[in-house]
């Protein structure tokens, strides 16, 4: 446990690196603060005691350096505390935004499984909310630490140096406070935790929503939303309620201490002045350096909330940088190299691995597959057969279990993930366009591409007569996940991205299923034009679309079943048979 949050704390050190100069001067124009607001108490001690009991003549000759000398102190401390209000802040800032990013990056590291097994508004959450209290004690945390040991321990010295029975007192309770705080601030640590949980499960359901607010309207089940919102929102509500009810317990238990703190100094202090132990004037002085030395204490004590969100968000936030992607390269792989195209799945098996990282029921059976250079195979069967998973394991969106898949003899476990993946071309039934123009989505992938290059890729798509007819033309608006384009236009879209990457080997993934005739004939053509001459793997259950593919394979329970052309899988009177009659009967 310890060794855990050594490492917790050496990785939240680690982001004040770039931001030293900033911290060091912060931390000397905080010191300077503090020993400003020191000084004023026993500048004003000094002259009570001293210049203020001599004529009028002294009094009045010495005011105007006096007030010059105020002017110039409280001048370096609006300087000071300025540097401290601004430029802590921007530290601050920056430290959230390089914590962003890495954030950010880790989730782009993070493989399929990843994703599976957590929200996305969850994901969101961690990023934005729990960042900004991080920030937030990143900055203040010092400051409120450094200046209020300052002023507590000069306060506490001159305080002694007035009356060490009555400092003496103070210690005292100054400890209990101490102790209760730490007592306190451990016990509130579940309650912040779990409130960070809540607003996570409140952004998922929120984006769960508002994604698929379409499928809301058409079955008119907004009130369904709102239910489901608002128990996630009450749960959040029941959160902070008991993290204002810890937080009321000690805000109210401090506030009983700093009570007797002060009733402490009024009857002890009555007291030694009553037993001539202690001047009035004293007293007096004693009860400025008092708000000096509560200060601080109630500044610092006010922190334990951010302080608290911020470690309870920063564990968050250090669970996901520690977190190992599944899929990784291996040490020094090296880039594929496509010679060919010819693609063999060797006895792969797999299972999807669960939330705990077991493994669920086996999908991939011992499949053996062999695919030539060039050659379109076609995948169907019925669903939950294994045809997305046996694409999928491909590019390495997840890894075998047993087994091995090659590209050209090359294991796609010891290339680089990222050559790999730019060697295969990946159109889906479910198209995903970014929000920005359409030049920008089919240049995805390939940000170096000429507007010539982009328009090409348009036209053997079969899009750019459509693209060129619009008033904007490449620069049309596509809108949020393509809103404003149909079904047809959102595929062909993604098939000139995929024309303009190039990749010698394609998987088509249901394609066309979704499409009216009007549009799956457009989009056929496209895809034919863009499989001439690639290794192609196609999934469908549209048995029309892959009459003229090389071969057929029908999978079932996870590995092949029937493999052959059409016609002698017809003749066969097997799987595929019967499921062509099916679709074609009559």
């Amino acid at each position: 446990m310890l060794t855990k949050h050594r490492s917790l704390f050496r990785s939240f050190l680690s982001y004040y690196r770039g931001q030293r100069h900033l911290f060091v001067i912060d931390i000397i124009a905080a010191v300077t603060v503090a020993a400003i607001d020191l000084a004023f108490p026993q500048i004003l001690r000094s002259l009570t005691g001293g210049l203020f009991t001599e004529g009028p003549d002294a009094i009045m000759g010495a005011l105007a350096y006096l007030a010059a000398g105020l002017v110039c102190m409280y001048a370096l401390r609006f300087v000071c505390r300025y540097f401290v209000i601004f430029w802590g802040h921007v530290m601050g800032a920056r430290m959230e935004s390089r914590m962003r990013e890495d954030l950010f990056d880790a989730y782009e590291r993070m493989s399929f499984s990843y994703f599976d097994h957590h929200k996305s508004g969850d994901l969101m959450s961690r990023l934005v909310s729990d960042l900004f209290d991080i920030s937030e004690a990143a900055h203040h945390g010092p400051e409120f630490i450094l200046i209020g040991v300052v002023e507590v321990a000069g306060s506490f010295v001159i305080l002694s140096t007035i009356n060490l029975p009555l400092t003496g007192v103070l210690a005292l309770i100054a400890c209990l406070l101490v102790v209760y705080n730490v007592y306190a601030n451990w016990q509130m640590r579940a309650v912040y935790t779990e409130n960070r949980v809540r607003i996570s499960g409140v952004n998922s359901r929120l984006e769960d929503s508002l994604a698929g607010v379409r499928v809301v309207k058409s079955f008119a089940a907004e009130d369904v939303e709102r239910d489901k919102f608002r128990r996630s929102n009450n749960a959040y509500l029941d959160s902070k309620t008991r993290m204002y009810r810890a937080m009321g317990r000690y805000q109210a238990a401090i506030a009983v201490m700093m009570g007797a703190l002060n009733t402490a100094v009024v009857v002890f202090g009555g007291w030694l002045i009553a037993n001539g132990q202690m001047q009035a004037i004293d007293l007096a002085t004693y009860a400025l350096y008092i708000s000096l030395f509560t200060a601080p204490i109630t500044s610092i004590l006010d922190f334990t909330e951010t302080f608290q969100k911020a470690i309870a968000g920063f564990k968050r936030f250090h669970e996901v940088i520690e977190t190992q992607p599944d899929i990784q390269d291996k040490p020094g792989a090296p880039d594929l190299h496509v010679t060919e195209g010819a693609v063999s799945y060797r006895d792969v098996c797999f299972a999807y691995p669960g939330a705990a990282g077991e493994k669920d029921d086996v999908v991939i059976r011992h499949l053996s597959l062999d695919i030539a250079p060039g050659e379109t195979i076609a995948l169907v069967g019925p669903s939950g057969g294994g045809k997305s998973t046996t694409c999928s394991l491909l590019p390495r969106f997840y890894d075998v279990d047993s087994g091995s898949i090659s590209i050209d003899g090359q294991d796609v476990r010891d290339v680089t993930q990222r050559s790999l993946r730019e060697s295969i071309g990946l159109v889906q039934q479910d198209v995903y366009l970014f929000d920005g123009t359409i030049a920008e989505n089919i240049a995805y992938g390939s940000p170096d591409a000429t507007m010539e290059e982009i328009r090409d890729a348009a036209r053997k798509a079969n899009i750019a007569d459509f693209v060129e007819g619009l008033p904007e033309g490449y620069e049309t608006e596509v809108g949020e996940r393509g809103s404003h384009l149909s079904g047809g236009q959102k595929q062909r879209i993604a098939i000139a991205r995929v024309f303009l990457k190039n990749p010698p080997i394609l998987i088509f993934d249901e394609a066309t299923s979704a499409l009216d005739n009007e549009s799956e004939q457009a989009v056929q053509e496209s895809l034919a034009k863009l499989s001439r001459g690639r290794t192609t793997l196609v999934i469908a259950h549209r048995l029309s679309t892959i009459k003229n593919a090389d071969e057929i394979v029908t999978m079932e329970g996870g590995h092949v079943s029937e493999r052959g052309t059409h016609e002698e899988l017809l003749a066969r009177g097997g799987t595929y048979a019967r499921y062509y009659a099916m679709q074609f009967a009559g």
